[in-house]
């Protein structure tokens, strides 16, 4: 991966290894059981096992985005953000901490009140109008994210020629917004199952490489325990771990930044291992 850094509220940090994105689901309807804490002491014990197991960075999220998922009040996605992110920084106020909203007024209280230092919008700023003018204003990192329609709807939009052109194209307009308002820090997530079907979701995989010239951003992955895995292999989520580590290892080696998951101690191992490898091959005539 390319080197890059990112201004945490005046903090420069310089990022130049794959970073481990440890996921915190402050919801009772995630799709995966495991990375569910749905109340203060499962929170804050989540929190503590995922800094412990090595992630890098937490993304704490108050509203399902699961294929379907019901729609959530804003007022309790602010009190679940609010409990979830004053968890994380009851165990550590270092740790860099994401906040998994759409909604701009989530994104600005999680910032400037409770101790949020980047934004994941997997809406890519299509279902809040604000919310790239409140990113902008508050100056902190922007994970932008491929969706077509809502949680409710994405699943029916997966209409694709190409799916890698059509995903960058359709990123590109958001992505030049952005920097024309300022924002320095922009992250790019190509939205592994969102408007997406399983071969499309492979087809964007094998060309992650390309994407990433294509809109000259860090990326972010984010396959942890998915449908891609799970309906290829007939399984359910919380036997989707291998799986999950083949596609972060695939991920890692076309030069993604990020990977976020639910299993941090297997995603350590795995970024270790494979930068091993892809060091142990710079020395050679073999390339990834």
């Amino acid at each position: 991966m390319k080197p890059f850094t990112l201004n945490l509220k005046g903090k420069l940090i310089e990022i130049n290894r794959p970073q481990v994105m440890g996921i915190l689901n402050v919801t009772p309807d995630s799709f995966y059981q495991g990375s569910q804490s749905f109340g203060e002491y499962e929170a804050t014990r989540r929190a503590a096992t995922l800094i412990e197991e090595g992630a890098d960075m937490i993304d704490i999220g108050g509203y399902s985005s699961r294929p379907g998922a019901s729609p959530v009040p804003v007022e309790e996605e602010l009190r679940r953000v609010r409990m979830g992110v004053e968890a994380i920084r009851r165990v550590s106020g270092d740790i860099p901490v994401s906040v998994d909203t759409f909604r701009s007024e989530v994104a600005r209280k999680a910032v400037e009140e409770w101790g949020a230092d980047i934004v994941n919008d997997i809406s890519g700023g299509s279902l809040d109008q604000e919310m790239f003018a409140t990113v902008a204003s508050m100056k902190v990192p922007y994970i932008l994210m491929h969706m077509r329609g809502t949680p409710q709807t994405m699943q029916n939009l997966t209409g694709y020629t190409d799916v890698t052109a059509e995903v960058a194209a359709e990123l590109s307009r958001p992505l030049e917004i952005l920097r024309r308002m300022g924002v320095a820090d922009i992250i790019i997530d190509p939205g592994f199952g969102f408007a997406k079907n399983i071969g499309q979701n492979y087809e964007l995989m094998a060309n992650l490489r390309h994407l990433r010239h294509m809109l000259g951003c860090p990326i972010l992955t984010g396959i942890s325990r998915k449908s891609m895995i799970t309906r290829l292999c007939g399984i359910e989520p919380e036997k989707a771990l291998a799986g999950t580590v083949a596609l972060n290892t695939a991920a890692i080696l076309s030069g993604t930044a990020i990977i976020r998951v639910h299993d941090v101690a297997e995603a350590v191992q795995t970024v270790k291992v494979t930068q091993a490898l892809m060091e142990a091959a710079s020395g050679t005539q073999d390339e990834f």
